[in-house]
């Protein structure tokens, strides 16, 4: 009886060790995959979830959250001084056309072409479609990703040379001087 007991203690302790080990995370390319399409998913179609919703620090990196948040409070801070002001009829500066992509129309598909990760950054070639106009519009962006302590964060996007601007960032530095 005291080795039946003795082998079921030494099989629980097993078992419960094993439970402890730390779980596989997902490959670093999985895992950017997941964020460029959550970026896409989320953001690609419309400026509302922009204005809308709170900047996720899940998929940004604080410096890109940053940038966003500024570029987000100018716009609503010209929109009441527009609503305030003699002529509340004028546009305010809003954010018009696709944010996170060349393309102002923005797109109608995507499709992840590569990833190269080198140390803690990774960048992801991602090649667009519209197909509302004849002809089609193809073109490639590059999104810029930083692995924090959290994980893999968006941290800007190089836009194709279709675009009016050569990345993120400088698009949103350059509307929130705008505003001033």
């Amino acid at each position: 009886m005291k080795k039946l007991f003795l082998f079921l203690g030494i099989f629980l302790l097993a078992v419960s060790c094993k439970k402890n080990e730390p779980k596989p995370s997902i490959s670093s390319d999985a895992a950017i995959n997941e964020k460029v399409n959550a970026l896409y998913t989320q953001y690609g179609k419309s400026n509302e979830a922009v204005y809308n919703n709170p900047i996720p620090d899940t998929l940004f990196s604080q410096d890109l959250k940053k940038v966003l948040e500024d570029a987000i409070n100018a716009s609503k801070a010209d929109i009441e001084k527009v609503k305030k002001s003699d002529h509340p009829d004028e546009k305010p500066l809003i954010f018009e056309g696709a944010i996170f992509s060349s393309l102002y129309e923005g797109f109608t598909s995507y499709k992840i072409k590569s990833v190269k990760v080198q140390d803690n950054t990774a960048e992801a070639l991602v090649a667009f479609e519209y197909n509302h106009a004849a002809p089609k519009e193809k073109w490639m962006d590059t999104v810029h990703l930083t692995n924090t302590e959290k994980g893999w964060r968006v941290d800007n996007v190089t836009f194709d040379k279709i675009g009016n601007s050569k990345d993120l960032k400088a698009r949103l530095t350059e509307f929130v001087q705008s505003t001033k």
